[in-house]
């Protein structure tokens, strides 16, 4: 099943077998479906998915209104499958507390409509990839989908089944037994020649089935990525579609069937005709994976009867695809390479029994799951190396001096300079070069490099301004890199990147709710060869840097456009410009952040700039703003894990101190779960503790653009109120 834009491009021209009587499915739907016959002019169009082995799907087309048709194959059909009634109240049970599904609109039971009972849902309009190796995005944006796929497994495994209102959907407890019974049955009903291979791995399953069978959960059954709908352009999933295989059992059957890809054998062609697994693609590891589920789920990532699972996996494809072949021979398939499923059942059977012969290790070699997750370049973890260094030996030093330099000059006039010290240290990191590393085109850096050193560098309140690496200014640099001309490149880009002088960014205003940046009042108006601009902003960081020259200011533009996003646009205007007013700063929770130049209100009073100084054009400053907030976003949050870290170690390094009752901080009880210490060469380090956990999966969720679903690491997380829970009490 694929669900793209309306017309749907993969549903094809019904098929001959599949046909039905489209009469009499629209009276019914006009009669039965709200909204369906709103327009009475409309003709109903009906086309069916091809690539779907199991239950027809199709797509109708009234109008400018879309839906998606499930209904039974026709003629005879196994035992206990094809269930549409099932698939039906699992998704109106999930979609009611908010799991992504297509929304279900009307289940029919009367099969004298089209031949067989059959349910309408929503179609949901977003991108499927039936190669698991998702070609045509980036590594980065790979491993963040496949972040989502199993956080989205994780939740479900983490439902209550009983809120679910489920009641006799599955029967639970034994559910590996039942499924290895009812599989061998489909198998043989199915069988069209004997595979030695498939009842050998039957024997094997039934023999050495997990202690532990009486987990109750709903699994989905069939869950693989291409029945997953991503959004259009997110990184997360919107939708899981194919319910027919759900039930209440194992959920380590569901996580193992999406694992299969990992051990396909090359020998045999991928069901989806896709590529196979393939490393240092941006696909996690089988072992991260596990680790990630494992963590939304809160259970321990040591998984004893793996080996079952992925042997079981082989055995119910292998059975399903005999199933395919069958209905082929019997005219009832939907696919058109149905056909060569014939030969693929015994290499799958062999292949299951192999797995069922090994020791799986479930767990990350290492305990830094990200570094795994996101790899770096050699280039990138060469500069992590020396940005290390450059901070131990020269920057971490200097913090005592740089504190004392501003709490002496907190209330006078000096309290916006930087002290000597950092200008050195600035022309030492150029000559090192350690600059400008946050910026692709000047660094040879990937994201996640940048992303790692902006975690070291946030360690120190102070590091990115050595580097040239401080807000505002990289994302404007960002800015100009991208969407700048040439002459606004040479005039302010350079002296940005040789660090000469600063910048500030204009865009929240204290009059409209910011937050909605498409109710900006700022004007920027034509008049002849310039443009004049009117308007308050406030919180513009950096426009206290004696060294700011430029602001670069977001306004509303004259503009016919009917669309909301396309009525703003960016300008640049120099700081000493007639008419630019700095009217004061604006603390953040009292503090004013004098080093990186504050967060000023500055109005701007019949300002007038010359046209070139407008950027990429009008009506294009949403574009702009959101190149420049992508990764900023990334290096303002992975400095703040940095901060996070540094805070733990000092923690680490308190408790290892501080004496209370005749031991150690550490030492004592609370602190032994809170902290977890591990003494190595006489320092103290948190390994596992909750607060680890935290930083690292902050750190996860961050590499990730924060696309994965949350709410599955909810219930699970080791958040704390220290007011209710002594375990998170800070260390004194």
């Amino acid at each position: 099943m694929q669900t793209s834009a309306p017309g749907d491009p993969e549903a094809a021209e019904v098929l001959p077998q599949h046909k039905f009587d489209y009469r009499s499915l629209e009276a019914y739907l006009n009669q039965h479906l709200p909204g369906f016959g709103a327009d009475p002019g409309a003709k109903l169009t009906v086309t069916q998915y091809r690539l779907g082995q199991s239950n027809p799907t199709f797509y109708l087309q009234k109008g400018f209104q879309g839906y998606v048709l499930r209904k039974k194959p026709p003629g005879s059909l196994l035992p206990k499958a094809h269930k549409i009634d099932r698939e039906f109240k699992v998704q109106k049970a999930l979609f009611s507390i908010g799991f992504p599904v297509p929304k279900p609109l009307l289940y029919c039971s009367d099969a004298s409509v089209i031949g067989t009972e059959f349910y309408i849902m929503e179609h949901v309009q977003g991108r499927i990839f039936r190669d698991f190796t998702i070609p045509g995005v980036s590594p980065a944006e790979r491993s963040a989908m496949y972040v989502a796929v199993i956080e989205t497994l994780a939740q479900l495994h983490s439902l209550n089944v009983n809120s679910l209102q489920l009641e006799g959907y599955g029967i639970g407890a034994g559910y590996c037994k039942r499924q290895v019974s009812t599989w061998t049955k489909q198998y043989q009903a199915a069988a069209h020649q004997d595979i030695p291979a498939m009842n050998q791995l039957s024997d094997w399953l039934m023999k050495n089935l997990p202690d532990s069978d009486n987990e109750e959960k709903l699994i989905h059954g069939d869950f693989r990525l291409e029945n997953i709908i991503f959004h259009p352009k997110e990184s997360r999933v919107i939708a899981v579609l194919d319910w027919e295989l759900s039930t209440i059992g194992h959920p380590l059957s569901d996580l193992a069937y999406l694992s299969m890809f990992y051990f396909w054998p090359r020998t045999v062609p991928m069901i989806s005709q896709g590529s196979y697994f393939q490393e240092n693609i941006g696909i996690p590891s089988l072992e991260e994976l596990i680790s990630i589920y494992c963590h939304c789920r809160g259970i321990n990532s040591i998984l004893p009867n793996w080996n079952f699972f992925v042997a079981f996996a082989y055995f119910k494809v292998a059975g399903i695809l005999q199933g395919v072949y069958s209905r082929y021979l019997l005219g009832n398939s939907i696919s058109g390479n149905s056909f060569q499923f014939a030969n693929v059942v015994q290499p799958l059977a062999e292949t299951g029994l192999q797995l069922s012969k090994r020791t799986f290790r479930t767990t990350l070699s290492q305990i830094d799951t990200t570094r795994e997750l996101f790899i770096q370049t050699r280039r990138g973890q060469e500069v992590l190396t020396r940005v290390k260094f450059f901070m131990k030996q020269h920057i971490l030093p200097a913090e005592k001096e740089i504190i004392e330099f501003y709490v002496q000059n907190e209330n006078s006039v000096d309290k916006w300079k930087k002290p000597s010290v950092i200008d050195k240290l600035k022309e030492m990191a150029k000559a090192e070069g350690l600059w400008n590393l946050f910026l692709p085109a000047a660094s040879g850096l990937s994201q996640v490099d940048y992303a790692l050193i902006a975690e070291e560098t946030g360690k120190c309140f102070f590091a990115p301004e050595v580097f040239n690496c401080q807000a505002p200014d990289t994302g404007n640099m960002e800015l100009l890199h991208l969407y700048g001309s040439e002459k606004q490149k040479q005039q302010w880009l350079e002296p940005l990147l040789q660090g000469s002088i600063a910048s500030c960014f204009c865009m929240t205003e204290p009059d409209v709710a910011s937050s909605d940046a498409t109710n900006i009042e700022c004007s920027i108006q034509k008049d002849g060869d310039s443009y004049v601009v009117n308007g308050k902003k406030w919180w513009s960081s950096g426009a206290g840097n004696p060294k700011c020259k430029i602001a670069i200011v977001l306004g509303r533009t004259k503009n016919t456009s009917s669309a909301r996003h396309k009525q703003h646009s960016m300008i640049l205007v120099p700081i000493n410009t007639p008419g630019v007013e700095i009217i004061r700063p604006l603390s953040v929770f009292g503090y004013m952040d004098h080093l990186h130049g504050g967060h000023f209100e500055i109005h701007f009073n019949q300002v007038r700039v010359p046209a070139t100084n407008l950027i990429l054009g009008e009506g294009r400053g949403f574009e702009i703003a959101l190149g420049r907030l992508g990764p900023g976003r990334i290096h303002h949050c992975m400095r703040t894990v940095g901060l996070a870290e540094r805070a733990l170690q000092i923690m680490c390094e308190r408790a290892a101190q501080r004496v209370a009752f005749e031991k150690k901080l550490y030492s004592h009880c609370l602190n032994q779960f809170a902290i977890r210490p591990t003494v190595h060469k006489g320092s103290l380090f948190s390994t596992s503790s909750p607060t680890r956990v935290d930083v690292d999966f902050l750190m996860t969720d961050i590499l990730t653009g924060g696309c994965g679903s949350l709410d599955c690491r909810k219930p699970y997380s080791h958040r704390r109120d220290p007011l209710v829970d002594p375990e998170s009490r800070p260390q004194h």
